[in-house]
C-alpha cells in the first residue's frame, strides 16, 4: 500500500482504477463499522461505477491510494446496500458536532483512516474545528483521536462534505446518490441543495419521490424549486399534487414561469401540448449564424434544445408570431457568421399541432430522425418544442424511474 494514512474528504470523487489502468469509477463514500473499545474499523468504499451504479469495494481489494486515485484488484458489480451497524463516513459522520474532553464543542470537519495491517484499516485522527472566538473568520482547528471526544448520537450533522461530493455528478447520478441516503439525511441534504440543483435532481426521480421531497419543503422554497424546473416537468409534478397545494405553489411561483406551467396543465398528457417544453431557442429571421451559435452555447439549454433554433415572426416568446421554420445546429456550422437564419430554414421539418397525439409526435420524430420537433397552435404560432427526452419519458413505462429506484434499493 503506497499510503498508510489518508483523509476521507480527499477521497470523495477520487478515481478508482484496476491494475491495468482501466477506470472503474469514483469514490463516493467510506464504509466503517463502530467498535465499543476502539475507533471504527473501515470495511470498504462505495464506488460509483458507470456500468453498475453504486457498488461496494472491500478495503482488502485496495492495493494503492495516492495522488488522488486508488488502484483496486476487483470491484463487485452488486449494488451497494448499507447493512445494519455500518456507517457512511462522508454521509453520516463528517459535519457532526462532538465534545472534547475539556467540554469544548467542536465540529468534525474531516478524519483520517490508517492502515494497521494488510487490509486492516481504521479511523485514526479527527480534524475538528472549534467555535470562532471573534466576529470574523473561522474558529481554530485541532486534531484528536476518536476516543478523545464524546460523540452524541443525536448531534446535528452539517451537509457541506456531502453537498460537495454531489456537486460533480450528473443530475441522474446525484438523484441516485441522494436516494441511497437514509430518509432523514436525504431530506436534510435536499433542504441544503441550491434551488437550481435540487430542481435538476428532482427531474430525474420518480413522481412519488418528487412529491415526498417537495412535501418536506416550505411552500415558498417549493415554489422557488419549481421555478427552476423545466416547465413541462414542473407541470407534471404539480399535476400530481392535491389541487389546493398545486394552486398555492402556482401563486407563489414567478408569474411568467407559472403562466407557462398553467398553459401546459391545460393540455392532455397524451398530446404534443402535454409533452412539450415552452422554452425553445427562438430567433428572428434576420438574426445571424453568429447570434444563433451564441445562443446554443449557453449552458442553461439542454443538448436536445440546443440542437436547433426556431425562427418566427415577432413576438419571440411562446406563443410567438407565425412560425417560419427551424435551423439545425449542424447547418449553422456550415455557413459564415454573418449569414441570415431566414435563408437556412429546413423546409422538410413540419411542426406538429398542440392537439396531435403523442403517438403522432413519436412517429414524426422517428420518421425524420429528429431530436426535437416544434409545436404550433392552429394559428401556426410556436408554443413549444418536444424533445427526444420528452418522447422517451412518454414511451417508457409510467413507473420506469420507480423501477430503477427499486433496483437500487
Amino acid at each position: 500500500m503506497s499510503a498508510a494514512t489518508v483523509f476521507v474528504a480527499r477521497l470523495a470523487g477520487a478515481g478508482v482504477f484496476d491494475p491495468a489502468g482501466e477506470r472503474i469509477g469514483k469514490v463516493r463514500d467510506v464504509v466503517a463499522v463502530p467498535r465499543a473499545d476502539a475507533s471504527p474499523r473501515v470495511v470498504g468504499l462505495v464506488v460509483e461505477s458507470r456500468a453498475s451504479g453504486r457498488v461496494f469495494l472491500s478495503i482488502g481489494r485496495v492495493t494503492s491510494i495516492g495522488g488522488g486515485q486508488l488502484i483496486a484488484s476487483a470491484v463487485s458489480d452488486r449494488r451497494f446496500r448499507q447493512r445494519g451497524g455500518e456507517r457512511l463516513l462522508l454521509a453520516e459522520v463528517l459535519g457532526r458536532g462532538v465534545t472534547l474532553r475539556d467540554g469544548t464543542a467542536a465540529t468534525l470537519e474531516d478524519l483520517s483512516i490508517s492502515e494497521r495491517g494488510p487490509g486492516e484499516w481504521e479511523v485514526d485522527e479527527l480534524f475538528l474545528r472549534k467555535p470562532k472566538t471573534g466576529p470574523f473568520g473561522k474558529g481554530p482547528t485541532t486534531l484528536a483521536h476518536w476516543g478523545d471526544v464524546q460523540h452524541e448520537p443525536g448531534a446535528e450533522q452539517g451537509t457541506e462534505h456531502l453537498l460537495a461530493s454531489l456537486d460533480d455528478l450528473a443530475a441522474a447520478d446525484a438523484a441516485s446518490a441522494l436516494l441511497d441516503l437514509p430518509q432523514q439525511r436525504m431530506m436534510e441534504v435536499a433542504e441544503d441543495l441550491p434551488d437550481e440543483r435540487l430542481a435538476d435532481i428532482l427531474e430525474e426521480m420518480s413522481e412519488d419521490r418528487q412529491i415526498e421531497i417537495l412535501d418536506s419543503l416550505e411552500d415558498d422554497r417549493a415554489a422557488d424549486v419549481l421555478d427552476q424546473m423545466e416547465p413541462d416537468d414542473a407541470a407534471d409534478l404539480i399535476a400530481q399534487l392535491p389541487a389546493e397545494r398545486g394552486e398555492t405553489l402556482l401563486a407563489l411561483m414567478d408569474p411568467e414561469e407559472a403562466e407557462d406551467v398553467r398553459m401546459l396543465l391545460a393540455f392532455g398528457a397524451d398530446t404534443a401540448g402535454g409533452l412539450m417544453t415552452t422554452e425553445p431557442i427562438i430567433l428572428a429571421s434576420d438574426a445571424t449564424v453568429a447570434e444563433a451559435l451564441a445562443m446554443v452555447r449557453r449552458h442553461e439549454f439542454a443538448p436536445a434544445l440546443a440542437a436547433a433554433v426556431c425562427v418566427t415572426l415577432p413576438p419571440y416568446e411562446a406563443p410567438t408570431g407565425r412560425f417560419l421554420g427551424m435551423v439545425h445546429f449542424q447547418r449553422l456550422l456550415r455557413y459564415p457568421p454573418n449569414e441570415r437564419l431566414g435563408t437556412l430554414l429546413d423546409e422538410q421539418i413540419e411542426p406538429v399541432l398542440v392537439s396531435d397525439t403523442a403517438a403522432e409526435v413519436t412517429r414524426r420524430m422517428a420518421s425524420y430522425n429528429l431530436v426535437s420537433v416544434p409545436v404550433v397552435d392552429p394559428a401556426r404560432r410556436l408554443v413549444g418544442i418536444v424533445t427526444i427526452d420528452d418522447v422517451l419519458d412518454h414511451v417508457l413505462p409510467a413507473d420506469w424511474r420507480a423501477q430503477e429506484e427499486a433496483k437500487r434499493g
